[in-house]
Protein backbone atom coordinates (compact mmCIF):
# COMPACT_ATOMS: atom_id res chain seq x y z
CA UNK A 1 0.00 0.00 0.00
CA UNK A 2 1.52 3.66 -0.85
CA UNK A 3 1.84 5.98 1.93
CA UNK A 4 0.48 9.36 0.58
CA UNK A 5 2.19 12.26 1.28
CA UNK A 6 0.11 15.39 1.53
CA UNK A 7 2.44 18.67 1.42
CA UNK A 8 1.49 22.18 2.65
CA UNK A 9 3.30 25.46 2.13
CA UNK A 10 2.03 28.57 2.23
CA UNK A 11 5.68 30.16 1.24
CA UNK A 12 6.74 30.52 -2.25
CA UNK A 13 6.06 27.76 -5.19
CA UNK A 14 10.14 26.78 -5.06
CA UNK A 15 9.60 25.69 -1.81
CA UNK A 16 7.15 23.16 -2.62
CA UNK A 17 9.10 22.07 -5.59
CA UNK A 18 12.02 21.39 -3.10
CA UNK A 19 10.13 19.30 -0.83
CA UNK A 20 8.77 17.25 -4.31
CA UNK A 21 12.07 17.05 -5.09
CA UNK A 22 13.26 15.63 -2.06
CA UNK A 23 10.99 12.79 -1.66
CA UNK A 24 11.23 11.81 -5.16
CA UNK A 25 15.31 11.96 -5.03
CA UNK A 26 14.93 9.22 -1.70
CA UNK A 27 12.39 6.86 -3.47
CA UNK A 28 15.07 7.28 -6.50
CA UNK A 29 17.92 6.67 -4.01
CA UNK A 30 16.66 3.06 -2.85
CA UNK A 31 15.90 1.51 -6.11
CA UNK A 32 17.55 -0.96 -7.48
CA UNK A 33 19.09 -0.13 -10.63
CA UNK A 34 21.06 -2.84 -12.53
CA UNK A 35 23.44 -2.10 -16.33
CA UNK A 36 25.85 -4.00 -17.46
CA UNK A 37 28.37 -2.18 -16.07
CA UNK A 38 27.19 -2.72 -12.00
CA UNK A 39 25.42 -6.34 -12.27
CA UNK A 40 28.08 -7.74 -9.93
CA UNK A 41 27.72 -5.22 -7.52
CA UNK A 42 23.83 -4.50 -7.82
CA UNK A 43 23.35 -8.92 -8.15
CA UNK A 44 25.41 -8.66 -4.25
CA UNK A 45 22.62 -5.49 -3.31
CA UNK A 46 20.01 -8.11 -3.89
CA UNK A 47 21.02 -10.90 -2.29
CA UNK A 48 22.64 -9.11 0.90
CA UNK A 49 19.05 -7.51 0.55
CA UNK A 50 17.03 -10.76 1.19
CA UNK A 51 19.71 -12.39 3.36
CA UNK A 52 19.32 -9.39 5.94
CA UNK A 53 15.28 -9.23 5.28
CA UNK A 54 15.28 -13.38 6.04
CA UNK A 55 18.07 -12.42 9.12
CA UNK A 56 15.91 -9.98 10.59
CA UNK A 57 12.55 -11.96 10.06
CA UNK A 58 14.52 -14.97 12.33
CA UNK A 59 15.84 -12.76 14.91
CA UNK A 60 11.92 -11.35 15.32
CA UNK A 61 10.99 -15.06 15.40
CA UNK A 62 13.74 -15.99 17.85
CA UNK A 63 12.51 -13.25 20.29
CA UNK A 64 9.10 -13.97 20.06
CA UNK A 65 10.05 -17.83 21.46
CA UNK A 66 12.56 -16.33 24.30
CA UNK A 67 9.77 -13.92 25.31
CA UNK A 68 7.42 -17.36 25.29
CA UNK A 69 9.66 -18.85 27.41
CA UNK A 70 9.54 -22.29 25.69
CA UNK A 71 13.54 -22.24 24.87
CA UNK A 72 15.95 -23.41 28.02
CA UNK A 73 19.05 -21.68 29.10
CA UNK A 74 21.45 -23.26 26.81
CA UNK A 75 18.71 -23.42 23.81
CA UNK A 76 18.95 -19.02 24.23
CA UNK A 77 22.86 -18.43 24.45
CA UNK A 78 22.86 -20.57 21.81
CA UNK A 79 20.69 -18.31 19.78
CA UNK A 80 21.73 -15.19 20.99
CA UNK A 81 25.34 -16.24 19.67
CA UNK A 82 24.26 -17.44 16.66
CA UNK A 83 22.18 -13.94 15.88
CA UNK A 84 25.32 -12.21 16.85
CA UNK A 85 27.29 -14.06 14.39
CA UNK A 86 25.47 -13.73 11.76
CA UNK A 87 25.03 -10.32 12.22
CA UNK A 88 28.95 -9.74 12.22
CA UNK A 89 28.57 -11.81 8.79
CA UNK A 90 26.00 -9.47 7.70
CA UNK A 91 28.40 -6.53 8.39
CA UNK A 92 31.65 -7.82 7.15
CA UNK A 93 29.81 -9.15 3.52
CA UNK A 94 28.27 -5.45 3.18
CA UNK A 95 32.02 -3.75 4.15
CA UNK A 96 33.86 -6.20 1.52
CA UNK A 97 30.74 -5.13 -1.32
CA UNK A 98 30.81 -1.06 -0.20
CA UNK A 99 27.14 -0.75 1.17
CA UNK A 100 25.13 0.50 4.46
CA UNK A 101 21.96 -0.31 5.54
CA UNK A 102 20.58 2.29 3.26
CA UNK A 103 21.63 0.32 0.11
CA UNK A 104 19.91 -2.75 1.30
CA UNK A 105 16.56 -1.04 1.95
CA UNK A 106 15.29 -0.76 -1.69
CA UNK A 107 11.75 0.72 -2.80
CA UNK A 108 9.12 -1.39 -4.06
CA UNK A 109 7.42 1.25 -5.85
CA UNK A 110 4.02 1.27 -4.41
CA UNK A 111 4.44 -1.20 -1.73
CA UNK A 112 7.17 0.98 0.35
CA UNK A 113 10.30 0.15 1.06
CA UNK A 114 11.83 -3.52 1.64
CA UNK A 115 12.83 -2.67 5.26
Amino acid sequence: MSENKLLFNTGPFDGISEEIGKLTSSAEESKLKLTPDNADSGLAKLVLTLVELIRKLVEKQAMRRVDGGTLTDAEIERLGETLMKLELKMEELKKHFHLTDRDLNINLGPLGDLM
